[in-house]
């Protein structure tokens, strides 16, 4: 029984892992679309997206981290995301970190549907994992409304 509660455990890790590296590409995305704009236009995405985002990144991977401690399974270092060619512009920057907060929040919701958190997780990873759904919850309407300002 031992063996299938430690295996879930790395389960449970391997899919938390997935969300953070989602997340990674989200905040990089939104870091270059930041060098795209004029600094009025950077403090305001950087207020209504780079910062809850990079909020909820730190969190998942403390989250990540935390468990696989807790539970003497390896950990992981995430490397930095890269953002893509400058060529794709602020609309490109954003759409892919739309895309990417869609895939980690998919990743998240299925996690927590599966009940692997409260089966073979811990309450300080539930709680992390509600705390992140919660910081990003809706970032992916605030950057969609966010090229909206831009036009083309």
């Amino acid at each position: 029984m031992a063996y299938a509660t430690a295996e879930a455990q790395q389960d449970l890790l391997d899919s938390v892992a997935e969300a953070v590296d989602h997340l990674g590409g989200a905040l990089a995305a939104v870091g270059a679309a930041y060098e795209q704009l004029d600094e009025q236009s950077g403090d305001r995405l950087e207020e209504e997206l780079f910062r809850p985002l990079q909020l909820a990144y730190g969190r998942l991977k403390r989250a990540h981290g935390g468990f696989a401690e807790r539970h003497g399974l390896p950990g992981r270092e995430f490397a930095d995301a890269s953002a893509g060619l400058p060529s794709q512009g602020l609309k490109g920057f954003l759409a892919r970190a739309v895309q990417e907060l869609d895939e980690a929040e998919l990743t998240l919701t299925s996690l927590q549907d599966s009940m692997l958190p409260v089966e073979v997780g811990d309450a300080e990873l539930r709680t992390g994992l509600s705390e992140v759904r919660e910081l990003i919850g809706g970032l992916d309407e605030r950057a969609r409304g966010f090229v909206s300002r831009f036009g083309r």
